[in-house]
């Protein structure tokens, strides 16, 4: 008879590396590869000192801007600010 083994489903948290959780760590690899092609593109074409900075800038800028759309949450939803009022139609008879 073949051994029986619990199956481990996980603790149904999102993923998470080095503080981005979920999609933004794609995100977060996305803005280091563009950071570095972009980089290495500017700086065979023009001089490497101007590519080094357009790849701090550009990996710098790629993870600020995820790690500001991880404070928003993981998933999009929409915050509404301010005071609403319903307004009412009943009438009286």
């Amino acid at each position: 008879m073949a051994k029986q083994f619990p199956i481990y489903k996980g603790l149904q948290k999102p993923l998470i590396y080095r503080g981005f959780q979920g999609k933004y760590i794609g995100w977060g690899v996305a803005s280091l590869v563009i950071g570095v092609v972009l980089g290495g593109l500017i700086g065979s074409l023009t001089s490497m000192v101007l590519g080094g900075i357009i790849t701090i800038s550009v990996i710098a800028a790629g993870l600020f801007i995820t790690s500001q759309q991880q404070k928003k949450g993981l998933h999009s939803k929409t915050r509404y600010v301010g005071i609403f009022q319903i307004a009412t139609s009943l009438k009286s008879k």
